[in-house]
């Protein structure tokens, strides 16, 4: 992941700023929530286009959605993240993710929740969130 991201940004320029992306959103889920008032969701965005960057997410179940980084163990609220031109971007447990707060209700396993993807170049991409187990883990399907 980190050498594809590299290797993206010593390409060339001109794709980067006048290529239009090409995004694709998988693995989109979310951990049944332990709590009534929080969750976080996870998914990747692969982009075989120019570069582009997630400003904002919105959802029904939440007025209250947040981009986070993970750095060094401690979580941080993020304005935007890039993605780069041939590269993706990671929204994995213990990394990068979304916060979903104040929620208009507990989502319980099985539900899916409905979730907006704002891009600064591709503008709102719709993804259906589904809700896994509180210990879903996409590698074992489990």
């Amino acid at each position: 992941m980190a050498a594809a991201v590299t290797l993206a940004g010593c390409g060339s320029d001109d794709k980067d700023s006048s290529a239009k992306p090409e995004l694709k959103v998988t693995g989109a889920y979310m951990p049944a929530p332990s709590m009534d008032s929080m969750a976080a969701g996870f998914f990747t965005v692969t982009n075989s286009g120019g570069a582009d960057t997630l400003t904002s997410v919105t959802s029904d179940l939440s007025n209250d959605v947040t981009l986070h980084s993970t750095k060094g163990g401690a979580m941080e609220e993020e304005k935007s993240f890039a993605i780069p031109a041939d590269g993706a971007l990671d929204f994995a447990s213990g990394g990068n993710h979304l916060m979903f707060e104040k929620l208009t209700h507990k989502p319980k396993q099985g539900e899916k929740v409905s979730v907006e993807l704002h891009f600064a170049k591709s503008g709102t991409v719709k993804i259906s969130m589904p809700v896994k187990s509180a210990t879903y883990t996409p590698k074992t399907g489990h």
